[in-house]
């Protein structure tokens, strides 16, 4: 419990910003997505895991359809809550507004040579290779930008608890 109260207060004091805070939500959302996008999307091909294939009818819908809607939907909602009586949106609403962000352009994204051939390419050359490179590499180097205190915050606190856990274990 201490623990959680003192991640807690680290992750309040590096977010005080709260533009940087909605940067990281994105990033953040973005990155796990792609990642759990990707796993899904293998394990089903490779049937180490069921496949989520969602059909209409005869027609598969892939997830860049899914991507798509949550942009839409996370664009609207926006718009409904910016600057109502003159003031911005609400924080909470734009913490959960990021993350979906990001979600949604992870879907998006990671069927970017569909929207380049207008087939699906996704297990060949030309719908894999840059666009693995291309999104990894930009969620890893947003979450490290614009989380930076945080993870610098986390890191400490993790090496402490480290420290005392060997302190304990060496005096037993």
């Amino acid at each position: 419990m201490k623990l959680a109260r003192r991640l807690l207060a680290a992750y309040r004091h590096s977010f005080q910003d709260h533009r940087r805070e909605r940067l990281f939500l994105a990033s953040l959302g973005f990155f796990v997505a792609f990642g759990v996008t990707r796993l899904v999307t293998y394990g089903g091909r490779a049937e180490w895991l069921p496949a989520l294939r969602v059909h209409y009818r005869d027609t598969h819908v892939h997830h860049l359809v899914w991507g798509i809607l949550l942009l839409l939907a996370v664009g609207y909602g926006w718009i409904l809550l910016a600057g109502r009586n003159g003031q911005g949106t609400p924080h909470t609403a734009g913490r959960w507004f990021s993350l979906l962000y990001g979600i949604g352009a992870a879907l998006t994204l990671d069927e970017f040579a569909l929207w380049l051939n207008l087939r699906d390419v996704y297990w060949e050359k030309e719908g894999r290779a840059s666009m693995d490179a291309v999104a990894l590499f930009g969620g890893l180097i947003s979450v490290g930008l614009w989380g930076r205190p945080f993870l610098r915050t986390l890191g400490r606190q993790l090496a402490r608890i480290a420290r005392l856990t060997r302190l304990h274990d060496f005096g037993t």
